[in-house]
């Protein structure tokens, strides 16, 4: 008797977790006009894609350049790495755009804790964060919604410049990939919460999250300038956002569909993950500036 108790409570916990699951991913489907557009990804990607073409033009002109032809092939000849002649020119044109500079933050520019996010050091490095953006940004977009997501990824960005900041002091960061690794943070914890809904209890699905976050993180250990502190901190409070925000779904009485987790229910934690990210960087102030 017990074991079959056992077996209708797990069927029915299954059951819940694919209904869950299935509602979260066809949500957008119900909404109409802009608002099935991904638009704060395409918005986040263009900006940063105009912004980086502002820096890349500036960067050309402090190596010299003066001529389209100049600037095109300074822009191309640091595209994969930067050229050790240029590096010096290359900071200080990101540090005027709002680079972390750990002496400038601790002198009061406090916005160089957003800034970063939307700058990135050459193409190569561009280039390989808006196609994980685009990619990943659509499809968890859909799934939790325009500010949700908006939420997530501004959130989980900063708090990647706040770790850069008191692990890495004496390094110019730039790039939005604390963000991206944020975004893979919250839909990891999505499948965790609805593992259930996937085959062999979402064990495989995991695991490939696992082995994706474990290879991005090792990148660190052999290509130089990559900031894995950043990288961990976008990574850990995407995953805590995650459990947080991301859809779940729980059919009441009269069998509607409803999601614990909307802004509409869960507008406090979102209060409260703004303030303490904002408490989060003034600890880190304090203990690297004293």
């Amino acid at each position: 008797m017990e074991n079959i108790y056992t077996e209708i409570n797990t069927a029915s916990r299954t059951m819940r977790s694919q209904m869950s699951y299935q509602k979260a991913l066809s949500q957008y489907r119900s909404v109409h006009g802009l608002s099935r557009i991904s638009w704060v990804t395409w918005g986040v990607v263009t900006g940063t894609i105009i912004i980086w073409c502002v820096t890349a033009y500036q960067f050309a002109l402090a190596t010299g350049a003066h001529n389209a032809h100049d600037i095109i092939a300074a822009v191309m000849n640091n595209a994969i790495n930067i050229q050790d002649k240029d590096n010096n020119a290359l900071s200080s044109v990101l540090i005027a755009f709002g680079a972390k500079d750990n002496d400038l933050i601790l002198q009061g520019q406090y916005w160089r804790f957003v800034t970063p996010i939307f700058l990135h050091a050459n193409l190569l490095h561009l280039g390989l964060n808006m196609l994980n953006l685009a990619v990943l940004g659509v499809f968890l977009e859909r799934l939790v919604g325009h500010i949700r997501f908006l939420l997530i990824y501004v959130t989980t960005g900063i708090v990647s410049i706040i770790a850069s900041f008191y692990f890495m002091p004496q390094e110019i960061s730039v790039g939005a990939s604390g963000a991206i690794f944020g975004l893979v943070g919250t839909y990891s914890v999505f499948v965790l919460m609805h593992r259930r809904a996937f085959r062999k209890g979402g064990i495989p699905a995991l695991l490939w999250l696992i082995i994706v976050i474990a290879g991005n993180l090792s990148i660190g250990f052999f290509v130089p300038n990559v900031d894995n502190y950043a990288h961990l901190g976008g990574l850990l409070s995407g995953c805590l956002l995650g459990w947080w925000f991301t859809p779940l779904y729980t059919l009441t009485q009269d069998n509607t569909l409803i999601d614990k987790h909307s802004l509409s229910r869960r507008w406090p934690l979102a209060l409260l993950t703004i303030a303490g990210t904002l408490i989060l960087a003034i600890i880190a102030r304090l203990f690297i500036g004293g």
